[in-house]
């Protein structure tokens, strides 16, 4: 069994707002709630949901961007929410995050060089002539040739504006890399070959992934494990095969029946998702509100998420029923 490079233990993550002018109330929301899960050493994880589900909430825990309300993230066995400053540092110089805007993410005055080889400056590794050729080196990796150092990120395409992310992300040899939505911007044949640079680079440099994305198709191709989430939580966690081959959880069945297929062979989608999203007060399962297969015991018991096989696991009171 591969050894576990991040382990989750009961994170929650909630903010309170206000009523507004006229009700004085506060409601607190959960972006995360109470999520246990492993991230193993050289696997890729997909994370997937629907807008707002609180994936990216998870990720900028993970790299301490936030905070949590409760819980604890572990690196190699130490808890990342008690380091000081030098720790930090040296944590976030082995945890890396590729973004989904490739604009915004990106210093409209600086040249693609310069930020590749910031990350190098700001750790204080190597004189200005190392740093160059690391940043010229990477580049050349990730398909950028060294004319392009010079140039501005309006000079790039979107593809090759992400492939300096992933350089940027890159040049400090990270262990584990968190790609929030990084091809959801791009066209559909510049994904194919970003997603496949991910790949020889994950081969290349003995990398870890943690993948975020509200497409399937995307996470099928490049995932080894997929764990689904819902309303800040993760409802069914399991290796990719199984999560496409026979999906547990009614949530999971509803986002690949959405998937959409050219197939016209194909039959009519088993599922369709209707309904709303269920109050975050609300008792019991936080699916029920849109579950065609719900029952008496929803309505008061929430679901754990459980052990189902080997493999599998799922936060549903019928799993393996329906």
């Amino acid at each position: 069994m591969p050894s576990t490079l991040v382990e989750i233990r009961e994170l929650n993550k909630k903010y309170t707002l206000s009523g507004g002018f006229f009700n004085s109330q506060k409601r607190i929301i959960y972006a995360v709630n109470n999520i246990n899960l492993h991230i193993f050493q050289g696997e890729t994880l997909g994370l997937v949901g629907e807008s707002g589900c609180g994936k990216s909430t998870l990720a900028r825990l993970i790299t301490r961007l936030e905070k949590p309300s409760s819980g604890y993230v572990d690196f190699k066995g130490e808890n990342i929410f008690s380091y000081g400053k030098e720790a930090l540092k040296s944590y976030r110089r082995n945890v890396q995050i590729i973004f989904q805007d490739t604009y915004s993410s990106l210093n409209p005055r600086k040249s693609a060089g310069s930020t590749i080889k910031e990350p190098l400056t700001i750790h204080h590794l190597g004189n200005r002539k190392e740093r160059s050729e690391a940043a010229l080196e990477i580049m050349a990796k990730v398909g950028l040739n060294s004319q392009q150092a010079h140039r501005y990120s309006h000079e790039f395409s979107g593809g090759q504006r992400q492939r300096i992310g992933i350089a940027r992300a890159l040049v400090l040899n990270p262990e584990l890399i968190i790609a929030d939505e990084p091809v959801s911007s791009l066209d559909v044949s510049i994904q194919a070959q970003i997603l496949n640079l991910l790949k020889d680079l994950k081969n290349d440099y003995n990398l870890t992934y943690l993948f975020i994305s509200h497409d399937l198709n995307v996470i099928r191709f490049i995932s080894d494990r997929v764990a689904v989430m819902y309303l800040g939580k993760i409802v069914e966690l399991a290796s990719n095969k199984d999560i496409y081959d026979r999906p547990l959880h009614p949530y999971t069945r509803m986002l690949l029946a959405a998937v959409p297929s050219c197939d016209p062979r194909r039959k009519e989608r088993m599922m369709k998702i209707n309904g709303e999203a269920g109050s975050e007060n609300n008792q019991g399962c936080p699916f029920q509100n849109r579950c065609p297969y719900r029952t008496d015991i929803c309505a008061g018991v929430e679901p754990r998420l459980e052990k189902f096989d080997e493999q599998s696991f799922c936060a549903c009171h019928r799993a393996g029923s329906i």
